[in-house]
C-alpha cells in the first residue's frame, strides 16, 4: 500500500480559508453531535523545559488521526517555526495509514477557520472595524479568515516590535487589498474595534476588559496552556464566553482558569461551544451590545477534518506524492 506524503505548500494549495470555515463548521457541529472523538492532548516536555513534544488524537466515523507536534518558544526569531510537525490520517474499515501531511500549515489554516467560524456565529453582522494583536504567522491567517466571514474595512495590528508590526501591515495591506495601520500600544489597536483578534505568545495580558467597546467580539487564540493568558480578568469577566471544547477550556485555558482562580467567574460562565450554537441549541449573540469571547485551544478533530479534506482534494487533483509503505499480507 501506498502512504500519501502532502508538504506544506500542497496543504495551502488544497485548503484555501473559506472552504476550511466550512469545513470546520461541519466538523464542530459533528462533534456538537456527538459524532467524533476529541481526547485531551498530551504533552511530554524535554528534560530542560525549553520545549514540548504534543499528541493530539481524534477519531471521526470515517476518519481517524492524530497530530504531533513539537513546541520550542526558543526558535521564534530564527529559521525555525515554533511549532513544528505532521498529521497522519486513517481509515476507518481496515486502520490503513492514508497520509501524511505538514501540520504547521493545518494548524495555521484550521485555527483560524474555527475564529472564523466563531465571528460568523457571534459578531455582528456590519463588523467592520479589525484589530489584530500580534504579527506572526496567526495574525496572518486571522486577517484572512476576518476578511472571508465580515465586511472589513478598516484593520489595525500591535506587536511589542514596531519593525515587525510596520513590516506586517506593509506586506498584509498589499497581500489582501486592504489597508492595514500599525499602531504604538495594544490600547490604541482595540479601542473602538468591533472585532479583535489576539494571536500572541505573551504569557500575560496584552489586552484590558477596560478597553472594550459595546459590542466587541473577541477571538483569543495565542495562550493554549494553563498558565499563560492573553486578556485578563476583567476581559474575560464582561465578556459571554464561548469555547471549542468545555473539557478543554476546563482543563488547559488559562485565559479562563486564572480568571476563575481569582474567584471572578465560575465554571457556568461558558456559555456554550460553537457545535451548540451551530446546532441551535444556544443563541449565541443575544443583543448589539453584549461582549462576546471565543476561547480558542484547537482541537484534534480540526485538524482530522482539515486532514480529510486535503486528502480528498489531493486524490481529485493528483497532487502529493505516494510513497510505498508496509508489507502487503497474503
Amino acid at each position: 500500500m501506498d502512504i500519501l506524503i502532502i508538504n506544506a505548500e500542497q496543504v495551502r494549495q488544497l485548503l484555501p480559508m473559506a472552504a476550511c470555515v466550512d469545513v470546520m463548521a461541519d466538523v464542530l457541529a459533528a462533534l456538537g453531535r456527538g459524532e467524533a472523538q476529541n481526547p485531551l492532548r498530551t504533552m511530554s516536555w524535554l528534560a530542560d523545559k525549553s520545549g514540548l513534544l504534543v499528541t493530539m488524537p481524534s477519531v471521526m466515523a470515517d476518519a481517524m488521526g492524530v497530530k504531533v507536534i513539537s513546541v520550542m518558544p526558543g526558535n521564534h526569531g530564527t529559521e525555525y517555526d515554533s511549532h513544528m510537525g505532521v498529521v497522519l490520517l486513517f481509515e476507518t474499515k481496515h486502520g490503513q495509514p492514508l497520509a501524511l501531511m505538514d501540520a504547521s500549515e493545518i494548524t495555521a489554516i484550521r485555527t483560524a477557520a474555527v475564529s472564523g467560524v466563531a465571528t460568523r456565529l457571534l459578531a455582528q453582522e456590519n463588523a467592520s472595524d479589525l484589530a489584530i494583536l500580534g504579527t506572526g504567522v496567526q495574525a496572518d491567517s486571522h486577517l484572512e479568515a476576518m476578511l472571508a466571514v465580515r465586511p472589513v474595512q478598516r484593520v489595525r495590528v500591535w506587536s511589542r516590535h514596531a519593525e515587525n508590526r510596520e513590516r506586517f501591515a506593509a506586506r498584509a495591506s498589499a497581500q489582501y487589498g486592504v489597508t492595514v495601520e500599525p499602531v504604538d500600544s495594544a490600547q490604541a489597536a482595540v479601542t473602538g474595534a468591533d472585532i479583535i483578534c489576539t494571536t500572541t505568545s505573551s504569557n500575560e495580558p496584552v489586552l484590558k476588559g477596560e478597553w472594550l467597546s459595546p459590542g466587541a467580539h473577541l477571538n483569543v487564540v495565542g495562550a493554549s496552556v494553563r498558565t499563560a493568558r492573553e486578556v485578563d480578568t476583567e476581559a474575560m469577566k464582561r465578556s459571554q464566553l464561548f469555547v471549542d471544547r468545555r473539557e478543554s477550556t476546563l482543563n488547559e485555558a488559562g485565559d479562563f482558569l486564572l480568571a476563575r482562580d481569582e474567584g471572578a467567574i465560575g465554571d457556568d460562565h461558558i456559555r456554550a461551544e460553537l457545535g451548540e450554537v451551530l446546532l441551535g441549541q444556544h443563541r449565541g449573540r443575544t443583543s448589539p451590545d453584549e461582549i462576546t469571547l471565543f476561547k480558542s485551544l484547537g482541537l484534534a478533530v480540526e485538524d482530522l477534518a482539515s486532514a480529510q479534506y486535503i486528502y480528498q482534494q489531493a486524490v481529485a487533483q493528483g497532487i502529493g506524492t505516494a510513497v510505498p509503505f508496509g508489507a502487503k499480507r497474503v
